[in-house]
């Protein structure tokens, strides 16, 4: 496949997660209040799609290894569409929690795949370069999400939220089944082997790489989860904002995640992963920090609050854009032989990462005012707090994914 091919197709995979996500945020609060349901149970339609999005990835990762990743994005994608389209319908909680949760299974199957094709093409340097390319056009989708969400929400109410991921998936289905060529390597016979299965994942979770940017990728993961689980709360009850105006807001942190991905490719050309990595740490603990005391002290105007969110959580978005790209590619990079196992046991613990932050926000953001506020201010600092020591410990010592690869490929395999 072309080049241009590769990073358009990733990009649609990858932009699987902010579009399920991110569309129907400025929808939530409408929904929780069409349902009659409380905040904590409305979260669990975000909750619930993650811990199955995280656990469906330990099932779709062994299967692309061995049948390809082709066959496995197909059914994946497949029932994804049929699941959005029986989350429109939903006429109960219940059954919206239920549908959300097997769309969340099936976009297992488009991301862990997604990360799986880098490691097939390309080694782990090229691979976050690569990436970067494609978490730029995530941004991009992410960028139109949002605000496009808001509009639906506003004048067609939160069905048409949900029906539109519908769209959005078939087309992802039908650029997958008439563009993607297999990348996986030789398939592994016994890749479905119980013990063989547990053996690979044993020697994937004690590879010292492995744990030190899967760590930095939950950290960074929770930190963006603990934004986007609170934010249409925050702004749209606390800050009064509209629903359009929140879609603006979204607009803009997806803008700044951009400018992260962009900088993360000019960062690695210069000063390799491991510094880039270092420095983002810095914007991610800056933005939290500053969150947090802005948070503590208090502020005056719903305008002026919602400003001091906005502008502290643009600059942990930029850290973002670095962090994702090098955490994502280099937990994946020692293992080619294995590169689905290694992607789907990344997003797993991600994914258990966001449902714990989301299981969290949704018994706290049950106050009015500013005491919605505290949860997303406090956990984005406490995440950027992690981020920080990650990166400037545990990605420093452990990070190098170019060296460690060759070695470990045939025990992985």
């Amino acid at each position: 496949m072309p080049a241009s091919t590769v990073v358009i197709l990733l990009s649609l995979l990858l932009g699987l997660q902010p579009v399920t996500t991110d569309l129907y945020l400025p929808a939530l609060p409408a929904l929780s209040e069409g349902f009659g349901a409380d905040m904590a149970r409305s979260q669990l339609t975000l909750t619930a799609l993650l811990l199955a999005f995280g656990t469906s990835q330990l099932v779709w990762g062994p299967l692309s290894d061995r049948f390809g990743r082709r066959p496995v994005l197909l059914w994946g994608m497949a029932v994804y569409v049929v699941s959005a389209v029986g989350g429109a319908a939903a006429q109960s909680m219940d059954g919206l929690i239920a549908w959300r949760a097997l769309q969340g299974a099936a976009m297992g199957a488009a991301v862990m795949g997604a990360r799986a094709i880098v490691r097939d093409l390309y080694q782990p340097a090229e691979g976050a370069r690569v990436m970067s390319r494609a978490l730029s056009g995530l941004g991009v989708i992410a960028c139109v999400s949002a605000p496009v969400g808001g509009v639906l929400a506003q004048w067609l109410g939160w069905r048409a939220t949900l029906g539109a991921l519908a769209v959005f998936g078939a087309v992802v289905l039908a650029l997958v089944a008439w563009r993607y060529r297999e990348t996986a390597p030789t398939p592994q016979a016994g890749a479905l082997r119980p013990a063989q299965l547990a053996r690979t994942w044993w020697q994937i979770a004690q590879h010292p790489t492995f744990r030190a940017y899967s760590a930095l990728a939950i950290c960074s993961y929770a930190g963006l989860f603990t934004f986007l689980a609170a934010s249409s709360f925050v702004f749209i009850r606390a800050f009064g904002y509209s629903k359009t105006a929140y879609g603006g807001v979204m607009l803009l942190t997806s803008l700044a995640y951009i400018g992260g991905t962009v900088l993360c490719r000019r960062l690695l050309a210069r000063l390799g992963v491991r510094r880039a990595v270092a420095l983002a740490g810095v914007l991610s603990l800056s933005g939290g920090s500053a969150l947090g005391v802005l948070a503590l002290v208090g502020w005056g105007s719903a305008w002026y609050g919602g400003l001091c969110v906005l502008l502290p959580v643009l600059l942990f978005m930029v850290g973002h854009g670095i962090h994702q790209p090098c955490s994502q590619s280099g937990a994946v990079g020692p293992f080619p032989q294995a590169a689905g196992q290694a992607s789907a046991l990344n997003g797993f613990l991600m994914m258990l990462a966001a449902f714990a932050v989301g299981s969290w926000l949704g018994q706290r953001l049950d106050g009015v005012g500013a005491a919605l506020v505290m949860p997303l201010a406090l956990g984005m600092w406490f995440w950027s707090a992690c981020i920080a020591t990650v990166a400037w410990t545990w990605v420093r010592l452990h990070g190098d994914a170019t060296a460690t690869a060759t070695a470990t490929a045939p025990r992985s395999a």
